[in-house]
């Protein structure tokens, strides 16, 4: 179908393929279905089971949200009037390396899918592989670029084989869950924003291939904006479909040293209510944006995913009551007395590799043969004079510059140039970070960090690294409790790890981090990796979620390279 019209800057469309009918049974509300037909779109309006149905959706993230807080914000929904959940599925947190699979806990999908329909919300599921949603290489687990050959989202026989062994373990868990079996999931979208970047017209049949051959039966359909649509559907969509804006966004993501954006409430409601009005469906994306834990963010992203819902659909039902609100809570500040440095922190990292040339992070032989994704890469080597030190653009994506451990610079993502003092036989290192991968656009496959090519010093190429891995998994953190931690000094030393606690008494209440005086690093809260803080904003604090936190003693870590 062809909609050209309003707001076209923040809305995304669906194009709709049919699939086969099945069985029967009950609505998450508990009315009798005969659960055969399913959703259609083979009119100017949805229908489910046969009756007139109009997707009244809202995202949110399971991955996002802490599993404790599940719930709370699925009855939120249920409360707005919303009566269909959307979720992505994030391929790096579930598959984070070549045969390992994580479904559990915080990743539970059909555990948060079971609970939507528990609260009386449809599902409509976005598997990917790639989903953007402001990720970290939009989802895609950074493993696959270790093939210099690997062409992202393409039937790149890499990149097809990768995808049917992680479709493999994910589809046979949702496939119960579809609405003709019985479950709340009435739809399945292929892919995302395809049209974007489509370097391959055969690619989106593949998609749409590996869900039905694995069992998906319920209404398939693609997501672009109006231009993507040229080049983002596959055959046998359905023209005259009902309107539908996928993505109403309701906010808009921050970058750091870039303004906070802020969408006026009377726009939001202006909007929908015009969106309404001309009888289309809708999803707000994002109902609760949730957070971007540790280093899932994208390049250049901040850690809380800042789209916000302040909006009751309130003409469309009678509404269940809103749960009760939850406390926030103001701590004592957290009392940092030990430090470590960078240095001293070595011995606890994995064994160094040596190697005659700059390694990415991504091919680096740790992570049993599956590199590093995130975090920081030390590159140490001898140097025997002074001189220029020159980057190119081969620095992924900042580094600060040490001789024998002495601070003499940084370099960021494009050409600089260091002068290194005059001397002997010294120790260079180059302590490079990963602020994260893009997450959109057609420069996925140009995504590997650390040095992905030589840095010269007088024009003549650095040779013989060694090169420690420091990703900051809990194993690495945990292991420096055995580590020679010193009192904290007057004038610490950076880079470095700073340890400190903080005492919540009964039960812990969500509260926030927040960093005055701090430069550029990392927060610890027992041991998990709340995300990345940085001076220059504009987020000026981290959410720090009561079912992080123990009731009593609690450790706060702190890593700082600036």
């Amino acid at each position: 179908f062809v909609f050209t019209s309003m707001i076209s800057p923040t809305l995304k469309y669906w194009t709709f393929t049919q699939c086969p009918f099945l069985s029967s049974i009950t609505a998450p509300g508990g009315r009798r279905m005969s659960r055969r037909v399913g959703l259609s779109a083979n009119s100017s309006q949805f229908t489910l089971e046969g009756e007139t149905f109009r997707i009244l959706g809202g995202s949110v993230h399971y991955f996002r949200v802490p599993r404790a807080y599940w719930r709370d914000r699925l009855m939120k929904m249920k409360a707005c009037g919303i009566n269909t959940l959307t979720t992505y599925v994030p391929w790096s947190l579930h598959q984070p390396e070549r045969g390992v699979f994580h479904f559990q806990t915080e990743l539970d999908l059909e555990a948060y899918i079971n609970l939507a329909a528990e609260v009386g919300l449809w599902v409509i599921l976005r598997p990917g592989p790639y989903i953007c949603s402001e990720l970290d290489l939009g989802g895609l687990p950074s493993w696959l670029l270790r093939d210099e050959s690997m062409r992202l989202r393409t039937t790149h026989p890499g990149f097809a084989e990768a995808v049917n062994t992680f479709f493999d373990k994910l589809i046979p868990k949702v496939v119960p869950l579809q609405f003709k079996k019985g479950g709340p999931i009435i739809a399945v979208q292929l892919e995302n924003e395809y049209g974007s970047f489509a370097m391959d017209n055969t690619y989106m049949p593949f998609i749409k291939e590996a869900l039905q051959s694995r069992g998906i039966n319920e209404l398939l359909l693609t997501s672009d904006n109006h231009e993507g649509l040229k080049e983002g559907g596959v055959t046998g969509g359905t023209p005259n479909s009902p309107m539908m804006v996928m993505e109403c966004w309701t906010g808009w993501f921050d970058a750091w040293g870039d303004l906070h954006h802020v969408l006026a409430q009377e726009d939001m409601v202006s909007a929908v209510r015009e969106i309404l009005r001309r009888g289309m469906s809708i999803n707000l994306y994002m109902f609760h944006g949730g957070t971007n834990f540790g280093f899932m963010s994208g390049a250049l992203t901040n850690p809380i995913y800042k789209f916000y819902c302040n909006l009751s659909l309130e003409d469309c039902e009678k509404l269940p009551d809103m749960p009760a609100l939850r406390w926030k809570e103001t701590y004592e500040p957290a009392i940092m007395y030990q430090h470590l440095s960078l240095w001293d922190a070595l011995t606890f990292a994995e064994e160094p590799f040596k190697s005659p040339t700059p390694v990415n992070m991504e091919n680096l032989p740790v992570n049993s043969g599956n590199g590093q994704s995130y975090g920081y890469t030390l590159y140490e080597t001898i140097i025997t004079s002074g001189g220029s030190l020159k980057s190119g653009d081969n620095v992924r994506d900042r580094a600060l510059v040490f001789v024998d451990r002495h601070y003499i610079g940084i370099f960021k993502h494009q050409n600089l140039e260091l002068a290194v003092p005059d001397g002997k036989k010294r120790t260079l290192s180059l302590l490079v970070e990963n602020c994260g991968r893009v997450h959109y656009g057609k420069a996925l496959d140009k995504q590997r960090k650390g040095l992905v090519g030589d840095i010269l010093l007088n024009n003549s190429p650095l040779r013989d690294f060694t090169i420690y891995s420091l990703d900051m998994k809990t194993s690495f953190i945990d292991s420096l409790n055995q580590a020679p931690w010193m009192s904290l000094p007057h004038v610490p030393s950076f880079p470095g790890f700073f340890l400190g606690r903080m005492f919540t008494y009964g039960y812990p209440s969500d509260t926030f981090v927040k960093l005055p005086g701090w430069g550029k690093g990392v927060v610890f809260i027992n041991g998990l990796n709340l995300g990345r803080h940085w001076y220059i904003g504009p987020q000026q604090t981290l959410y720090l979620p009561g079912p992080f936190l123990n009731s009593g003693v609690n450790q706060v870590g702190l890593t700082t390279s600036t």
